[in-house]
């Protein structure tokens, strides 16, 4: 085993729910615009993620970067297969990153980019559903050259993960909400958070349901008696999260409902790995394969030992500068 390719696999996939989980929220909230009609509200939304909008959206990039760089020959054969949907999630977020800078100063055109900062939020979050569904059922490869390569992405199980996303991203922004607000705003998150808990519950039992049964592989790995004790740790803890998730909500407690359904999100995505592993394209080149050599993996790692950390740092700063309430408009 080469632990370097496996560092880097790792790194990817910390770069990877790390950019979920920060900028899941984010589209939440963009997705939930249309929902409230108060302008004042609407600019307290804006500005709870003002300050770190573009730095959450960092990490993709970082997750991107490190994907060509460590494993180029997956990115050269996963990109051909979600051309579309990459696509159209790089349009949607730059809509999205443009509707924040312009909706700042716009006073007649402001209901114009507060729909394109909907849209932007909607289109990318069902863009990365479909990824992620394209990958948990995995790829295939006819021997002769289609059409049938480019829409591998675009099936029912694919699109069921797009909804799932969508309602899952507005579930954390709902609560990211909650945390960063007060009064009428934020007690409409917690009426919504109330209702979103339990359509998540079902599309996690349809998930755990309808993904054994996508490959042999994947049915194999998870009903395996030898691995079943432990791979049941999961789905307990995911009920687990859910019920504080459900008490946290009951109770109006204001940062367990949003630690709780990032806790969702990471074990869900820790099943996702163990399905996939060791495969970096499913079910066809594994992380082994498809990585650099050994020298240039050696070169990123001495970048990304200086990187990282400070993309950690800066992470955790901006947080914690702009913690705490929202109460007014905020621009720059």
């Amino acid at each position: 085993m080469d632990l370097l390719a496996l560092a880097w696999a790792g790194i990817i996939a910390f770069g990877i729910i790390m950019y979920i989980i920060l900028d899941g929220f984010d589209l939440g909230i963009g997705i939930l615009f249309p929902f409230f009609r108060d302008e004042h509200e609407k600019d307290l939304m804006i500005s709870t993620i003002l300050p770190v909008w573009d730095g959450n959206e960092t990490w993709l990039v970082f997750g991107g970067a490190a994907l060509y760089g460590a494993f180029p020959l997956a990115f050269s054969t996963v990109l051909p297969l979600l051309y579309l949907p990459i696509f159209m999630m790089v349009i949607a977020l730059l809509f999205r990153g443009v509707a924040f800078e312009f909706r700042l100063k716009a006073i007649k055109s402001k209901s114009f980019w507060d729909a394109c900062f909907f849209t932007g939020s909607l289109f990318a979050t069902i863009a990365q559903g479909l990824v992620l569904g394209a990958f948990v059922q995995g790829f295939y490869f006819p021997d002769t050259t289609s059409g049938v390569l480019t829409y591998q992405w675009f099936n029912p199980f694919s699109v069921s993960c797009a909804i799932a996303l969508v309602f899952g991203y507005v579930l954390l922004g709902a609560n990211r909400l909650i945390v960063k607000t007060e009064g009428a705003l934020q007690k409409t998150c917690f009426a919504i958070s109330s209702k979103l808990q339990y359509l998540i519950f079902i599309f996690l039992i349809a998930a755990s349901v309808w993904s054994p049964y996508l490959d042999p592989a994947i049915k194999q790995r998870w009903f395996d008696p030898h691995n079943m004790p432990y791979l049941a740790i999961l789905p307990v803890l995911s009920l687990l999260f859910l019920a504080g998730h459900w008490y946290g909500i009951k109770n109006k407690k204001e940062h367990l409902p949003f630690w709780c359904s990032i806790g969702v999100f990471i074990t869900c995505y820790i099943g996702f790995i163990i399905s996939c592993y060791p495969y970096i394209v499913p079910r066809h080149i594994t992380y082994l394969q498809a990585a650099a050599d050994h020298s240039s993996l050696l070169f990123m790692s001495a970048g990304a030992c200086i990187m990282l950390p400070a993309l950690l740092y800066y992470t955790y700063y901006s947080y914690r500068i702009f913690k705490g309430k929202v109460t007014e408009k905020i621009g720059y």
